[in-house]
């Protein structure tokens, strides 16, 4: 009886891990949809007109429309002035880039986590200082290297997200 519940267990828990993620990705959607929601009555501005008609260009390249259904659509654009107006000329395809939403910018929590970490390491890193001083080489190895390689990893994780930055640009 044991094993038959042993071998349910990881099933049961990936399960639950992918209900997890399908709640957060229903979430997410939920906050697009309530986001272009609030967008409908708002007016559009000559610069969303005309990434809107980049965007339908972008269809026309990729082969989604043909010339004229191309430029009835971009027609439709132009005669638009709420964003409720544009769906119309979105219709069937991808819409565009003007409801995605900003990345977010990555929080100071990081840095204050390593500078706890810091503190946490700074007692052990001193510690291996001070036995190898005195002579105690194997000893401060104990004492003194996992506490480093906790500051350099914990460094390596809080300047994560702006090395990505760096990288996208």
């Amino acid at each position: 009886m044991g094993d038959r519940d042993r071998g349910r267990r990881p099933r049961a828990e990936g399960e639950l891990a992918k209900l997890a993620g399908m709640a957060a990705a229903a979430g997410q959607e939920a906050r697009v949809q309530a986001a272009r929601r609030r967008m409908l009555s708002v007016r559009l501005t000559d610069e969303e007109r005309r990434v809107s008609i980049d965007e339908l260009a972008e269809q026309f390249a990729v082969g989604r429309l043909d010339e004229a259904e191309l430029h009835r659509r971009v027609d439709l654009v132009n005669e638009a002035v709420t964003h409720a107006d544009l769906q119309p000329a979105f219709a069937g395809l991808p819409l565009p880039p003007l409801y995605a939403q900003e990345p977010r910018k990555a929080g100071r929590w990081r840095w204050a986590a390593f500078v706890g970490a810091v503190w946490m390491a700074l007692p052990f890193a001193l510690t291996g200082l001070v036995l190898l001083i005195f002579g105690r080489e194997v000893a401060a190895a104990i004492f003194g290297l996992p506490a480093l390689a906790w500051v350099f990893f914990t460094y390596r994780w809080a300047s994560r997200p702006k090395r990505e930055l760096r990288r996208r640009q």
